[in-house]
């Protein structure tokens, strides 16, 4: 893309209202607009991160066997009657009524609705277990919507929903859905430490929040230093093997890890020895929840069970909050210049800067350097404006992109350009057919 092409506008200046470093960036590098209270339209660069985050968390739901489905953002009233949350939700659920004077409102989330919908459509125990999932926007009047897209009114959530015969079972899919967070979060960059949590309006047994640390995080989080030690990397489990899937769990349960919510602190000092208790501020950036019967029994989803008998299923519901993550992935990575995107989430990852636009020969090596990228397969940032090269240079550390690649008269005069790596800000000279190679193999993990 270039940049003469593209909308991304960028603010020299840190908005007053913007009151953490995600949200300052994400305005100043021109991601997102505030329309309303918590309420933000995604300007084509955060458009870009969004679809990245949505997609690494859609490949790893698929990759547990979740199916993805798409449910409407309004529901009827009736549903949440029938469960009782309807006048427990509270003043955050947005309540509407249609022309016909029927009670609806705008979903915060989808128990009753998914619930419903597969006790439509499933009716023998044969066809379970099964987990269905959609990413979709969602609203909660948030008394006070604050620091940005983190603590809005409307957000995208992937949201899962697992449906089991048995308890057993039931824990089973809770602990696919407990390693496929762990890894989704991992291919961001991130170290999103599970911590036991609440279940709140929710509901439900068994809870746990993924957290990453954060000095502008609203809860209190407390754990075992050896979170640090671990393989926070990619890694391989066959979610078919009810041992392999429990083992990985159980080594992250295991330690000591909780919200301020569910802290004990005779419990912590008992665990973790004095040096390897660790405190600070977290950020949820997904929760898990296993509630049993508490939606099945009286949405009456049933199936017949081996012996002809109704048997009431066990469900648990699985959030990450896509739009959230954006936020977060900035928390976690950033300097005094700007955003430091990890590769994966990356809306370009190469900006590559002309600083002499307008000469022929600095233009024609740009012109080759950025179809040879586009055609390896990597998305380019070229910056074909006349700004000056300071300019240029704080842009691109501002929006944050992996790699930059700066081409001049100077440069190619001996031959050469030079690759700047954005995380630790790292310079190289090199030939424009070695940037070439090492971009590719950098982005792609080939020459």
């Amino acid at each position: 893309m270039r940049l003469s092409r593209f909308f991304m506008p960028i603010l020299r200046d840190t908005p007053k209202e913007a009151e953490i470093i995600s949200h300052q960036l994400m305005l100043r590098a021109g991601m997102i607009r505030q329309e309303s209270a918590g309420i933000y339209s995604w300007l084509p660069m955060g458009f870009k991160v969004l679809k990245r985050i949505e997609q690494i968390v859609r490949e790893e739901q698929d990759r547990t066997g979740a199916i993805e489905v798409l449910m409407p953002t309004i529901q009827s009233a009736d549903l949440w009657r029938k469960s009782g949350r309807y006048d427990a939700y509270g003043p955050e659920m947005l309540r509407i009524k249609d022309r016909g004077e029927r009670d609806m409102l705008y979903g915060p989330t989808n128990e009753e609705m998914i619930t419903d919908i597969f006790r439509q459509g499933v009716k023998s125990y044969k066809e379970l277990p099964r987990n269905l999932y959609h990413i979709q926007w969602k609203f909660r009047d948030e008394r006070r919507p604050r620091f940005g897209i983190m603590r809005g009114r409307e957000f995208l959530m992937k949201d899962a929903y697992s449906f089991d015969l048995t308890a057993e079972a039931g824990k089973h899919s809770y602990n696919k859905m407990f390693v496929a967070y762990l890894r989704t979060f991992a291919r961001m960059g991130l170290k999103a430490i599970p911590m036991r949590a609440d279940t709140g309006p929710i509901g439900g047994d068994s809870s746990h929040e993924f957290l990453i640390l954060a000095d502008t995080g609203e809860s209190a989080v407390f754990f075992d230093r050896d979170f640090y030690d671990m393989n926070w990397n990619e890694f391989s489990v066959d979610y078919d093997n009810v041992g392999d899937v429990a083992k990985v769990v159980g080594e992250f349960t295991s330690k000591y890890a909780a919200s301020d919510e569910k802290h004990d602190t005779t419990e912590f000092e008992k665990r973790v020895s004095e040096a390897k208790r660790m405190s600070g501020r977290g950020i949820e950036i997904g929760h898990i929840f296993f509630f049993g019967d508490k939606y099945t029994k009286p949405l009456g989803c049933v199936v017949q069970g081996p012996t002809g008998e109704q048997i009431a299923l066990q469900s648990g519901s699985y959030g990450i909050g896509v739009s959230r993550l954006a936020a977060a992935v900035i928390e976690a990575s950033h300097d005094t210049a700007g955003i430091i995107w990890p590769m994966q989430v990356a809306p370009f990852q190469v900006g590559l800067i002309n600083l002499k636009v307008g000469d022929a020969a600095t233009d024609a090596a740009c012109a080759d350097l950025y179809a040879k990228l586009e055609k390896a397969g990597i998305d380019v940032l070229y910056d074909d404006t006349d700004e000056r090269a300071g300019g240029k240079f704080a842009t691109m550390d501002l929006i944050g992109l992996p790699f930059q690649l700066v081409v001049g008269p100077k440069g190619l005069k001996d031959g050469v350009v030079e690759v700047k790596t954005r995380a630790g800000g790292a310079k190289e000279t090199m030939t424009a057919e070695a940037a070439v190679s090492k971009l590719v193999e950098a982005v792609k993990g080939k020459p």
